[in-house]
């Protein structure tokens, strides 16, 4: 009869030592909570990646022309033209002496960034280079 006795002991000895020595286990189980919310912080979230934002860059150079007439008759021209694309998020543009520089921004949710997108960035390169 004592081997069943023993048996007993060795299968409860968890919850034995949580009955006999309640602070232990209060700190057991608090340790165990805190490595288990910082793990958890530390996770990376597969719902939300990491996505670059579709950018298209149109850069224009025009030597000897004042920043007046690249912006009249270089950035307005290259905006008329990508504005009518369908699905421009937002365009940005800047003229300097010599330089002009047009930014055309996609919208980067995943739902969007699709075969629609990439159709329009490849328009708004189509439509860049009949331009010139």
């Amino acid at each position: 009869m004592t081997k069943k006795n023993n048996t007993k002991e060795r299968t409860l000895l968890l919850s034995d030592i949580s009955i006999k020595r309640p602070v232990f286990a209060a700190v057991v189980s608090l340790i165990l909570v805190i490595f288990g919310i910082s793990s958890m912080k530390d996770l990376a979230i597969r719902e939300y990646p990491d996505i670059d934002a579709p950018i298209v860059s149109v850069i224009t150079l025009y030597k000897g022309a004042p920043a007046t007439i690249i912006e009249s008759q270089v950035t307005q021209i290259i905006e008329e033209s990508v504005s009518g694309i369908e699905g421009v998020k937002q365009i940005t543009s800047k003229s300097r002496e010599e330089r002009s520089e047009v930014t055309i921004e996609f919208p980067t949710l995943p739902e969007t960034l699709s075969r629609t997108s990439l159709a329009a960035a490849s328009t708004s390169l189509d439509t860049t280079n009949s331009i010139v």
